[in-house]
């Protein structure tokens, strides 16, 4: 037999369509909710807005992280792992469906959620967007109204569960994660693995540009943080080298150096990526640079140097040679 109720909030039914099985789940900030969802209008016809199904991937929220439509995460609170319930939701609750169904929508079409927004919050965007894009979204967003939505939980995730994303940790999970990513970067640098390795030199760096953006530029934090950047970018480019990718190194080390103007690490790095792509003076100079701000690397300067003397002789030959055939050709 179904059983209809009132949540304890205002606005909100709840019909359970299928009993879950054991306790409530004990939440905490940083459970993980998954869930498949239908979202539907409260008229006649029931008319299907949204159908996680549909898009093939099941729905995931995480608790106090502040996603847009914040009775959802009331709406799963109330329900048992593998119960399905019908929630009707007031208009004072279902305001911001329509960017929500926006940003869902474009993942499962493959493109950006945040294309083209220009504000953070979620009221920023709401006024920011003319049309989200989609009529039925569109009437929507001019019209807010009751929807009904049916959800099915499948589980639920202690925060030591699962992997977080960048975004969802908290400011200590953040700091704990750096030195473990780095050390992860260097066992797979030993290992030749060097785009795996890159990918976990930028997760750290990621985490901690994210922690500096909430610091005053140039301030006690600000700099702390900034000790930790550096020596993961510079891991970060030593693996692009080996990949070959010469003019990403060069971005991040002038980035850098453009901070820190002394990092001979940095010069040496960058003089690397100039020579390879056939930059003769700028090579030069940045390897002159390195030999002047750190003497004990003269004599990796130094063979660094003769090397690159050899290949842009090498070069002018061929390309000697190269031009003389083209001049005979056309003679000819």
């Amino acid at each position: 037999m179904e059983e209809t109720y009132l949540l304890n909030v205002e606005g909100v039914k709840k019909k359970i369509l299928h009993g879950g099985r054991g306790e409530l789940p004990k939440l905490q900030d940083g459970s993980k909710f998954t869930f498949h969802f239908q979202t539907l209008k409260d008229d006649f016809e029931r008319t299907v807005i949204d159908d996680s199904r549909e898009a093939g991937m099941p729905m995931e929220i995480i608790v106090g992280k502040m996603f847009k439509l914040e009775i959802w995460e009331t709406l799963l609170s109330s329900m048992r792992i593998g119960e399905v319930a019908e929630f009707w939701c007031d208009a004072i609750h279902t305001g911001m469906y329509a960017l929500v169904s926006r940003g869902m929508r474009r993942i499962a079409e493959g493109r950006d959620p945040l294309e083209g927004q220009k504000h953070r919050c979620g009221m920023g965007n709401m006024f920011d967007y003319h049309s989200t894009g989609y009529d039925d979204l569109d009437e929507l967003q001019r019209m807010p109204q009751p929807l009904i939505f049916i959800m099915e939980l499948f589980r639920v995730e202690d925060p030591s569960a699962y992997k977080r994303d960048t975004w969802a940790m908290s400011k200590e999970e953040k700091l704990a994660a750096v030195p473990v990513l780095h050390s992860e970067g260097n066992r797979l640098v030993l290992r030749r693995e060097f785009a795996q390795a890159a990918a976990k030199y930028q997760e750290a760096v990621i985490c901690l540009r994210n922690l500096q953006a909430k610091e005053k530029p140039w301030e006690d934090g600000w700099l702390k943080l900034e000790s930790l950047v550096t020596p993961l970018v510079l891991n970060y480019c030593q693996c692009q080298l080996e990949l070959g990718e010469y003019y990403e190194v060069l971005e991040h080390t002038t980035e850098l150096l453009q901070k820190h103007n002394d990092n001979a690490k940095a010069y040496f790095k960058r003089a690397k990526a100039h020579a390879a792509v056939w930059n003769e003076r700028e090579a030069r100079e940045d390897f002159q640079r390195v030999a002047h701000l750190d003497p004990s690397m003269a004599a990796a300067v130094k063979k660094e140097l003769k090397q690159l003397g050899e290949r842009m002789r090498k070069k002018h030959v061929e390309d000697r040679k190269r031009y003389q055939g083209l001049f005979q050709s056309s003679q000819g």
